[in-house]
């Protein structure tokens, strides 16, 4: 395994990348005759072009790593030769990816064979029939194969001969070495020639040719491109989907493709992850998450928010109740409670990734776009049972709300279409390169109204997970599950037993839980444990806008930190811990006539907000929050739990905000005052 290590030079990684070329070569002089070697050689074969592509991927990452300063003597041509290199181990790795999966093809039954041992745990008399029907496979399947591999040659011959075919650049691209072609995302490419190894001979529209890497282009289909261009104008892009097999599908319209088109080009980590038997090949980039990392759009922060009518001079979803002193209730056309039961039958990675994270995603879908902000359940799972995620419904105590497994939905949408898109999905590392990523391992898209307009009824669902994305139709999560979907009923029971699934339950709403939902904005996902917080803060809200504002026309800066802060523990689910814990504390000292006074109960939680998650904010000790990270998320646990101590035995945060030990940030406006103008949405749906 190679470690760069402070004294390593270029020219140690050069002698290191002539090695690994020799070896490759000596893989590839193997593979010429591996039609006559047996089944045992050919998987050898395979497991040397996964190990020599991990010494690949670290030898490339320490060159990335290394500058010139690192060098014992001066370098002639030093970022040249880097370079160089770069591209010669981008050859190599292109060329173990090729000849892997063309082993794989032609060993996929034993492959798939060694993985169900692995993954499945299923019964011995079920592994030994699906042995059996391999086997009757095999015969007809080496006579497909063998078809595939010549048209794939004539097809490779076609395309080295084929000139002027265009093709759309799905992101920018630097030359990194005389020869190579600078484009930029969008800009349509003619391809002159297409070579094997993966770089094109193309030309762009000023004239000028250069070799460019094939994963950075799609095919450009001219009258679509105008269609596109037509809807554009309309604040929407039109594009043509594929599925897996390649048929062309219903195009589809789309505000936020960019995320969506982003999630599907950035594919290359996956592309090398399936060829090497790491993951099934539904899995894909995450569409959700690649939503939440573009901005506040799908953030739960920025739909806690008020919208405002269309004439932008009232708040749409939030309104002065005078009888009763509050806010008053919105009913809408979607409110329920969502439980998460289980998931069943996801494929587990290899081992060569280390799982971080298991989830559900979930948010408001009409099957074009995303209607809501998208809530994240983290799951849990044991590993004698991999396949099986499970959540947490009803958090109490000091559970963590990211595992309650109980949510609420409200929305106002008037779509027919209108459902609940769940994807499923893990946060990685690659043990090799120490790369981290975010890969989907399935979606459902369950609709909530029938073809009348009647809402479907509330009961629990099994749901069969789709591979790809959720813009992509007929793709399987695992196609070596559904492969021998074949045989007697019985069989193809048991086979539907081994698909992916998600368990939900709808539960309709009695009228206690229908009036705190109404007091929610008009268009929300979040978790049940919190809901009574929400709810504090869109009565204070409602309080400072609408009750003690000065004049309905000032737009005035206000000063008040709960409001200024509070979106943020919607990001930072562990601070919303903490609030919760200590509210629960005080409310239990509370007498029952106290809890009955609205008012009383908003000025005790204000100053519980301010002992507890106002400090916790703006803490120099805690450390910034991150998603996934195990260690940061201890750290984390252990400075709230730490603080919430002290306040416990000081009886409030402010002997240590006062102690001449505590360090504190440089202050900023920001953190008293609420600028609604800047809060508010406009655009909201």
């Amino acid at each position: 395994m190679l470690i760069r290590r402070p004294r390593d030079s270029l020219q140690a990684l050069q002698r290191r990348t002539r090695e690994l070329k020799q070896q490759v070569d000596s893989v590839f002089s193997e593979s010429q005759l591996k039609g006559a070697l047996e089944a045992s050689k050919r998987r050898d074969i395979y497991q040397r072009c996964i190990q020599l592509k991990q010494a690949i991927d670290e030898n490339k990452n320490a060159l990335q790593k290394l500058s010139k300063a690192d060098e014992p003597a001066p370098v002639g041509n030093y970022n040249q030769k880097k370079e160089e290199q770069n591209r010669l181990l981008d050859k190599l790795t292109h060329q173990l990816q090729e000849l892997a999966g063309s082993i794989s093809r032609e060993n996929k039954t034993e492959i798939g064979t060694l993985t169900k041992k692995e993954e499945d745990g299923d019964s011995a008399e079920e592994d030994e029939e699906d042995d059996d029907e391999e086997e009757s496979e095999e015969s007809g399947g080496e006579e497909e194969e063998t078809e595939e591999e010549e048209e794939e040659k004539q097809e490779s011959k076609s395309h080295q001969q084929a000139t002027g075919e265009e093709y759309i650049a799905l992101g920018d691209f630097t030359a990194q070495q005389v020869g190579d072609l600078t484009f930029k995302k969008g800009e349509i490419l003619h391809i002159i020639e297409k070579k094997p190894d993966g770089w094109w001979m193309a030309k762009d529209a000023k004239g000028n040719k250069g070799l460019i890497p094939r994963t950075y282009l799609e095919p450009y289909d001219k009258e679509e491109s105008q269609e596109s261009s037509e809807e554009s104008s309309e604040g929407d892009v039109k594009v043509g989907d594929e599925t897996a097999e390649g048929a062309e599908v219903k195009q589809r319209t789309d505000s936020h493709w960019s995320a969506v088109r982003k999630a599907i080009s950035e594919v290359n980590t996956v592309d090398v992850l399936t060829t090497m038997g790491t993951i099934p090949a539904g899995f894909r980039p995450s569409t959700l998450f690649q939503l939440l990392e573009e901005g506040t759009q799908f953030r739960a922060s920025y739909f806690l928010q008020p919208a405002l009518t269309p004439s932008q001079l009232a708040f749409r979803d939030l309104m002065w109740d005078a009888k009763t002193g509050t806010i008053k209730s919105r009913p809408s056309r979607v409110s329920f409670i969502l439980t998460l039961w289980s998931c069943k039958m996801i494929p587990p990675p290899g081992t060569s990734i280390q799982v971080l994270s298991r989830h559900v995603r979930l948010c408001l879908f009409d099957g074009n776009k995303v209607l809501s902000n998208v809530h994240t359940v983290r799951a849990t799972w044991q590993p004698k049972q991999p396949k099986t995620w499970t959540f947490s419904p009803q958090v109490t105590g000091i559970l963590p709300c990211l595992l309650d497994g109980d949510c609420f939905i409200r929305s106002n949408s008037s779509s027919p279409d209108l459902g609940i898109l769940f994807e499923l999905g893990i946060s990685y590392i690659r043990n090799s390169t120490g790369e981290r990523g975010e890969l989907s391992c399935g979606w459902v898209f369950l609709k909530l109204f029938d073809a009348s307009g009647i809402p479907i009824p509330a009961k629990t669902y099994e749901l069969l997970l789709n591979g790809g994305t959720p813009y992509e139709k007929g793709v399987e999560v695992d196609p070596a599950v559904s492969r021998r979907a074949h045989g007697s009923v019985f069989q193809q029971i048991m086979i539907m037993r081994r698909q992916p699934q998600l368990l939900v339950k709808l539960r309709s709403l009695n009228r206690g839980s229908r009036n705190i939902l109404s007091l929610l904005p008009e268009t929300l996902i979040g978790s049940m444990s919190c809901i009574h917080l929400l709810i504090f803060y869109r009565q204070i809200l409602g309080d400072v806008l609408l009750k003690d504002r000065p004049s309905m026309q000032s737009a005035d800066l206000i000063s008040n930190p709960v409001l200024a802060t509070f979106p943020k523990l919607l990001e930072e689910p562990d601070v919303m811990d903490a609030l919760r814990s200590s509210w629960a504390e005080k409310e239990s000292t509370l007498k029952r006539s106290e809890k009955r006074d609205r008012e009383f109960l908003k000025a005790a939680f204000l100053l519980v907000y301010h002992d507890c998650a106002l400090p916790l904010l703006h803490s120099t000790v805690l450390p910034p929050f991150r998603w996934a990270e195990e260690e940061t998320e201890a750290a984390r646990w252990k400075v709230i739990a730490d603080f919430l101590k002290q306040n416990r035995d000081n009886e409030g945060a402010l002997q240590a905000l006062l102690s001449p030990d505590a360090i504190h940030e440089p202050f900023d406006i920001s953190e008293q005052t609420y600028d609604f103008l800047g809060e508010i949405r406009k655009n909201a749906a």
